[in-house]
């Protein structure tokens, strides 16, 4: 990887893992098609790079969050289904179709807006209606579905291609009573809209723990996110895997993030660390000075609690985490010299630092660990 020596902080992406992670769910789908959901520039691995090897991969979905990613794709010359799984602005419908973008739809409104958008550019806007089965964010209401479809009979120019929904609790539980909740409800809205003469090619509600837990919600798609990045949703799903004599599925994580030492400074016993004087060395000390901080998406509340690897040994985090740098202390290894390199997660020897971990230490969730990272920070498939 010639490209990161010359880079102060990079995003490595592993494109092994992620092929691997692809032919896991791939595996557990069999005949249900993948979408790799790539919004949030990816997780936090990057759009461009991550929709190349979704490319690579043979997926032909892709799930983004709005507008602006849809057209970034096309762009760069991405031909693939994409769907906008946010929320589209009603001035926005036209871009939508001009650029053969997919959109969920809940509101009447969208609806109108992308017909007649449909009508003005002569060819039809495809969407996906999502229903409303007990998360209670984006979705049409069940006593909302009649009106929704009256209002589809008298618009040509919309053609419905997919019927979605979403759970709420699939992943913080093993108790499958809410998900199954779910699915019946998502069950009889298709049904309805199928007795009201709505044809739906394609219905899709699985993510990626209930890709991986519930065959019955597999349907014709299946949008899955963070397990193609090789995370698991969370340690209950592993557990519902494993309660429910199911083999786990081979998962590896997909992105390394790394540095380079700024400076080696040794400072005194007594000498304090950093803003707050939060941290007080007790013995002579050398420090590395690391070029990332709470900008870059290394969460402040990691202060005085992480740890990076340097020459695959533990360095523990010093004083308050700043806006562009950390502190660590590398007083017990040996040789520690100026633009060393610094993993602030992944793997360096034997030791390795995990999304679970830091998300544990600051008191938040893996997804957020790794979306957090700043979009500028160059990514690199190796």
């Amino acid at each position: 990887m010639e490209s990161g020596h010359r880079m102060i902080q990079w995003v490595e992406i592993d494109r092994k893992a992620f092929l691997n992670n692809v032919g896991e769910f791939k595996k557990r789908l069999g005949r249900t098609a993948l979408m790799a959901v790539i919004k949030a520039n990816a997780y936090g691995h990057g759009l461009l790079p991550m929709a190349r090897l979704a490319q690579e991969a043979g997926l032909g979905w892709l799930g983004v969050n709005n507008l602006e990613e849809g057209l970034v794709l096309r762009q760069a010359g991405f031909n693939q289904k994409i769907l906008i799984l946010g929320y589209t602005g009603l001035d926005q419908a036209k871009e939508v179709v001009q650029a053969d973008l997919r959109s969920v739809v809940y509101n009447l409104e969208s609806i109108r807006a992308l017909a007649r958008a449909a009508r003005c550019l002569r060819k039809k806007a495809i969407v996906h209606l999502k229903i409303e089965t007990g998360t209670n964010r984006q979705g049409i209401p069940g006593k909302k579905l009649g009106e929704i479809v009256r209002e589809l009979k008298k618009l040509p120019e919309i053609e419905v291609e997919g019927v979605s929904s979403h759970f709420a609790n699939i992943e913080d539980t093993t108790d499958d009573f809410y998900p199954k909740r779910q699915l019946a409800n998502f069950l009889e809205a298709v049904n309805f809209l199928e007795k009201n003469g709505l044809v739906i090619p394609i219905k899709h509600l699985a993510c990626s723990a209930a890709a991986i837990l519930f065959p019955e919600t597999y349907f014709d798609l299946a949008r899955v996110g963070l397990g193609l990045y090789g995370l698991w949703s969370s340690r209950e799903t592993l557990i519902s895997c494993q309660q429910r004599g199911q083999e786990p599925l081979k998962l590896k994580p997909v992105l390394s993030w790394r540095t380079r030492v700024a400076q080696v400074k040794p400072v005194s016993s007594g000498s304090y660390v950093g803003y707050g004087c939060t941290y007080r060395t007790t013995r002579a000390s050398k420090l590395a000075v690391i070029p990332v901080g709470y900008y870059d998406g290394y969460d402040r509340s990691l202060s005085n609690t992480a740890y990076v690897l340097i020459k695959g040994h533990r360095a523990q985090i010093r004083g308050r985490i700043c806006m562009d740098f950390i502190m660590a202390d590398v007083t017990d290894i040996p040789g520690v010299k100026l633009e060393d390199r610094v993993t602030l997660l992944g793997s360096d020897g034997q030791e390795k630092i995990t999304a679970e971990q830091l998300a544990s230490l600051a008191g938040t969730i893996n997804y957020e660990i790794i979306t957090r990272i700043n979009p500028l920070v160059p990514r690199v498939i190796v």
